[in-house]
């Protein structure tokens, strides 16, 4: 067994204890008991383009995996702004990551959490939040603020548990189109991508 697979297996079994310990404190605001797939990650940061010369913006990192996936698609780090809540997550993200611009605070208060970041135009969103643990009304909202930071034709991707889109569709505002369904994720997941002006 070479050292770099055992560095994997180790890296991964460590993310899997720092997920769980955040689920046992906070159930509401992490998702599930265990981290996002490689596989769901790539297809998530998939539909980013590092050539557009905007930075991306990603929701809810958690132990990393969906940010690492984004910056193994070619986007700087410096390029990638990340917002988590856990003080945890976080800190271990800033370690870990340093020239990412990891920012601790509310997702669902960004003209607030963003700080300088606020009037910045992105080139797509990367959202790991489990949005089912919130009100309809509040994912719409946010979802609607979110569009609001890109341009237009470009995706808000969702990741979610749930059999539907986590946000209601909205007539005249946005699509919704069903990106990917991941079986080797756990539990499987399904990929929603949101979108506005096309």
């Amino acid at each position: 067994m070479s050292f770099g697979f055992q560095a994997r297996i180790a890296r991964r079994f460590d993310e899997e204890i720092r997920f769980f310990k955040g689920w046992i404190h906070g159930p509401k605001t992490v998702g599930s008991i265990m981290p996002t797939s490689l596989t769901a990650a790539r297809s998530m940061a998939s539909l980013i383009d590092p050539a557009s010369g905007l930075p991306v913006l990603e929701l809810g990192p958690g132990t990393g995996v969906i940010t690492r996936a984004i910056l193994a698609r070619g986007l700087a780090p410096e390029k990638l702004v990340s917002i988590e809540y856990s003080a945890e997550f976080h800190a271990r993200l800033t370690a870990d990551m340093p020239a990412v611009n990891f920012i601790r605070g509310d997702a669902f208060n960004l003209a607030l959490t963003l700080g300088p970041w606020r009037e910045q135009t992105f080139d797509s969103v990367v959202s790991g939040i489990p949005l089912l643990n919130f009100p309809m009304e509040q994912r719409v909202a946010l979802l609607e603020d979110l569009l609001d930071r890109v341009p237009p034709g470009r995706p808000v991707v969702q990741f979610s548990y749930g059999p539907s889109s986590p946000i209601a569709p909205r007539r005249g505002s946005y699509t919704v189109a069903h990106h990917d369904f991941v079986m080797r994720n756990v539990p499987p997941a399904r990929l929603w991508v949101y979108r506005r002006g096309i």
